[in-house]
């Protein structure tokens, strides 16, 4: 694994971008004015929406140590079709098995995203033949694409020359991929497959290489950064 470096220019801009977005965001209930929280969705269907419970926490405390940007040291759980969403500008997703979408909790996420939030997608493994048709489902008429090499989430903070997701668990022994939905200009959904960054957040959890965990959580760290100064 290549070693990684900070680009301070890009770095100093995606902090001041980031207060600006920071205080824009205005969710239905009040939050600490000097942070925002992020949620994990839970969903139907059978799949283990909770799988890897330490990896949204291991990520953010990694973050706010490598990155002075405000975000709260604990996460919730948030039903897809649950008007709770709208105080989340981020929510993850992640599985093994099944899930199951009905039209009520389709159109909550089209109307979440399209008013400013961000969904993080990782297959855990098994999850992918439930879940891509689904999110290529959320808005038909866009593309569901594969993110190129020079995109600003491979080098915003952390540099991953390879243009790609770090590769953390071997899955199917297939290239790690990340692809990508836009709305109106922005990105808005983004999915993670044969990479499963999740499972190296989660380091107390699964025993990877310090270098491939490392990895995992600098990927972690340009996506939030990503979401938190692109609007």
């Amino acid at each position: 694994m290549a070693k990684h470096s900070l680009n301070p220019p890009v770095f100093v801009l995606a902090l001041f971008l980031f207060s600006l977005i920071l205080y824009a965001w205005e969710p239905l209930h009040a939050q600490d004015a000097d942070e925002v929280r992020i949620a994990r969705i839970q969903y139907r269907g059978g799949g283990d929406w909770y799988s890897s419970p330490t990896a949204l926490r291991n990520l953010i405390r990694f973050t706010r140590e490598q990155v002075p940007i405000h975000i709260s040291d604990r996460y919730d759980d948030v039903q897809l079709g649950s008007r709770d969403l709208f105080n989340y500008p981020f929510v993850y997703m992640t599985g093994h098995g099944n899930i199951s979408v009905n039209d009520a909790e389709m159109q909550n996420l089209r109307n979440y995203l399209e008013n400013g939030g961000f969904l993080y997608v990782d297959d855990d493994y098994g999850f992918d033949p439930y879940v891509r048709p689904i999110l290529q489902s959320i808005f038909p008429d866009e593309s569901f694409f594969e993110l190129p090499g020079d995109h600003p989430i491979y080098n915003l903070v952390y540099t991953f020359p390879e243009g790609r997701p770090p590769k953390v668990h071997e899955h199917d022994g297939k290239p790690p991929q990340a692809f990508a939905v836009y709305r109106n200009g922005r990105m808005v959904l983004l999915y993670t497959y044969e990479s499963n960054p999740a499972d190296g957040w989660a380091y107390d959890e699964h025993d990877n290489p310090e270098e491939i965990t490392r990895a995992a959580l600098e990927f972690g760290v340009n996506l939030l950064t990503y979401v938190f100064t692109f609007p």
